[in-house]
């Protein structure tokens, strides 16, 4: 985050760039001007075709930057100024590499590296109580739920259920864990066209990965569609767009309605005969926002295709909430017309970090995500996900994660994170100056303001500790509710308050801050340029 914070500076210098070139080099462009007009036919050509992927704004200005660029000195030019970023932001990083080991210790440190991984620890932030989402368990429960969880991927850290012959409990523990999910979304109901199934994966990622990939599969061998397409809204997780490019799957993202849920309506527009998945999710990451799935089931299965909802946040909140008498609408299996759910165990169902689930409405699906190899030396290969070989640890910690918290555990932690997003959004309501981003349906809170600039307050909230998910369209800031804040809310909204009456008094971009890089990020009309930029620095960071 340091080191985000120290591109921020130098983000209004880069942006210039195109200005100052021009202003520079205006000979150069006059005399260029023939040799551009040569190659119109060539941009019009191509502008057709970007069009049709990325609409039309974006298309005329992504193909304008493109020729923009084939203009002797510019790439020179660009590449130059984001260079000189990425030399600012590794000096500036690199005092905190100082002493970093590059190569093996001579002699090996024996148990004297636990005493190196304490005072490594000890430079970590104080995230107690202050961190959007990232851990899920507190109260006075949670020294031992650590230690439980903590014994338990000790006791099978050496196992991997790659090999199933060989280490059978742990190959038990994932399929219980799954059922054990599946039952809390929809297992139980009247589901035609099999029993649901599924695999643990490592995050919610790998989890919407291996969805996407198993529904491009299946609709090939169902529909036989070579050219698959997707569609999902904007306030979908940026995973389907991992999940695009790993696949290549041409992705449509369409504006979400009024209410910041799924617009159905605008999504069946784009179904086509290419299209293999739609997306819903409950809720979306950016503002806690269930989507309609019953309309998306709808949609799906009038076209006979596939439908995924994205449960990672809500999948161990949700069935509890309902069963405790929130209005929560339709959103697993339930529904006609769902054909894959993700859902994290390790967040709100307190599991250690590393372990998701995915799970398909029957078995036919479920094997479109495994890959078999026959022809390989090294033998006969079959893998479920992502990974060959996969933590078992993990697995046996999710494991003992869901047993011993059980159905009263889960129901009881529920009723404490909703009445502390109640209890929030009640306050939010009190501060005139912000205004919360739609209805939130769980503990995924996003506000606001129409006056002040929402990032400025986000960055005195970080001088004060927080640590919250800066969000666009709209700008807003967000915080994902655990049971780390249930103590915690009435300090928040203290500390909010202050902040926003720190920007009313004294407005502008706090030194060192993530204003700047939002505000410029947003003024960019060429969104490649950006994420050039964001490349650069995750280079420059790793």
């Amino acid at each position: 985050m340091e080191s985000l914070s120290g591109l921020c500076s130098y983000v209004d210098e880069f942006r210039g760039f195109a200005n100052q070139y021009l202003s520079n080099y205006e000979p150069v462009v006059l005399v260029m001007f023939p040799i551009l007009s040569i190659v119109l036919a060539s941009f019009l050509q191509s502008l057709i075709g970007v069009i049709s992927d990325k609409g039309l704004k974006a298309a005329l200005l992504g193909v304008f930057m493109s020729f923009f660029k084939l203009v002797p000195g510019v790439q020179k030019y660009i590449d130059g100024e984001k260079q000189k970023v990425v030399n600012k932001l590794q000096s500036s990083d690199k005092s905190k590499r100082d002493g970093w080991a590059s190569e093996l210790p001579k002699s090996g440190l024996g148990f004297g590296v636990l005493d190196r991984l304490k005072d490594e620890k000890a430079n970590d932030v104080a995230w107690q109580g202050k961190c959007s989402g990232t851990v899920y368990i507190a109260g006075s429960e949670s020294e031992g739920h650590f230690s439980l969880i903590n014994e338990a991927c000790a006791m099978f850290a050496h196992t991997n259920p790659l090999h199933l012959d060989v280490f059978q409990s742990v190959v038990r523990c994932e399929a219980e864990v799954v059922a054990m999910t599946a039952a809390l979304l929809g297992s139980k109901e009247k589901c035609s066209g099999g029993q649901i199934c599924g695999n643990m994966t490592s995050g919610g990622t790998e989890s919407i990965l291996m969805a996407v990939k198993s529904s491009r599969d299946y609709m090939k061998a169902r529909k036989g569609i070579t050219k698959p397409e997707m569609i999902i809204p904007v306030s979908a997780h940026s995973a389907y767009d991992k999940a695009a490019q790993y696949f290549n799957i041409k992705l449509w993202r369409v504006p979400v309605n009024k209410e910041f849920q799924a617009d159905s309506r605008a999504i069946g527009q784009f179904i086509n005969k290419n299209t293999i998945l739609i997306v819903g999710s409950a809720p979306g990451f950016p503002h806690g926002i269930i989507d309609p799935i019953e309309e998306l089931g709808e949609l799906a299965f009038k076209f006979g295709i596939c439908l995924h909802v994205d449960l990672c946040l809500g999948g161990f909140v949700l069935p509890f909430a309902r069963k405790l008498g929130y209005p929560i609408p339709p959103f697993d299996f339930s529904v006609k017309g769902v054909t894959s759910i993700s859902v994290d165990v390790h967040k709100y169902g307190l599991a250690p970090k590393g372990t998701s689930v995915v799970l398909y409405r029957n078995h036919e699906i479920r094997k479109c995500q495994f890959v078999a190899v026959t022809e390989w030396t090294g033998g006969l290969y079959v893998s479920p996900t992502m990974a060959g070989s996969r933590p078992g640890g993990l697995i046996a910690g999710a494991w003992a994660s869901l047993m011993s918290v059980g159905m009263e555990g889960y129901l009881e932690h529920t009723r404490e994170i909703m009445e502390a997003s109640k209890r929030l959004q009640k306050g939010l309501k009190e501060i005139s100056e912000l205004y919360i981003v739609g209805r939130p349906d769980m503990t995924v809170v996003a506000f606001g303001s129409h006056n002040l600039d929402i990032f400025e307050i986000n960055d005195i909230m970080s001088s004060k500790g927080w640590h919250l998910n800066a969000l666009q369209r709209p700008n807003s800031i967000h915080i994902c509710i655990t049971l780390q804040h249930v103590e915690v809310i009435d300090g928040f909204l203290k500390d909010l308050r202050d902040s926003v009456q720190t920007v009313k008094e004294n407005p502008g971009p706090v030194s060192g801050g993530l204003a700047p890089i939002y505000g410029a990020a947003g003024k960019m009309p060429d969104r490649g340029m950006v994420g050039d930029l964001l490349v650069d620095f995750m280079d420059s960071s790793c």
